[in-house]
């Protein structure tokens, strides 16, 4: 073998989300349903948890674990929410959205046309996680974002 090894593994971002779920199996599934996600590993712990998998959604790694408080590893719904949402640039907005609600996600705000150029809606998923969806439609300065802003909080 040749060569540095990259710090970042292959397929890896700088940034990768790694999710705790209280049952990771059933998100794994929710998440292919969902968001068309494909799985690319799934490492079980001695008592049947999944201590590490990773699923990819289009050209992005996730990383999920399940719940596991006696390590200090809690999931969304045992610390009553999170503050953090994921989000996703997507073909169309509305079909993904609506894809995630037939799943059983739960409709937090629909599509719409939003000042800043995007199409965009958020859902919770049944773990916990809030995810956001956007299409890019239109290519913005500053000045017309602050200016949609603007108008947007008069209404």
């Amino acid at each position: 073998m040749s060569g540095k090894i990259s710090p970042v593994p292959p397929g890896f971002a700088t940034v990768t989300p790694h999710l705790v779920v209280a049952g990771c199996a059933d998100a794994i599934a929710f998440y292919a349903k969902a968001f068309g996600a494909d799985e690319r590993f799934r490492m079980p712990g001695p008592d049947g948890r999944i201590m590490h998998a990773e699923i990819q959604i289009k050209d992005s790694i996730v990383m999920l674990a399940d719940e596991m408080p006696q390590m200090d590893c809690k999931s969304p719904n045992t610390l009553g929410g999170s503050p953090v949402a994921l989000h996703l640039f997507v073909e169309d907005a509305d079909k993904f959205y609506d894809r995630a609600v037939a799943a059983g996600a739960t409709p937090v705000m629909p599509p719409a046309d939003m000042f800043w150029g995007d199409r965009y809606a958020r859902v919770a998923d049944p773990f916990g996680h809030t995810w956001a969806m956007a299409t890019h439609q239109r290519d913005l300065t500053p000045e017309e974002i602050q200016a949609g802003m603007a108008a947007a909080f008069q209404a």
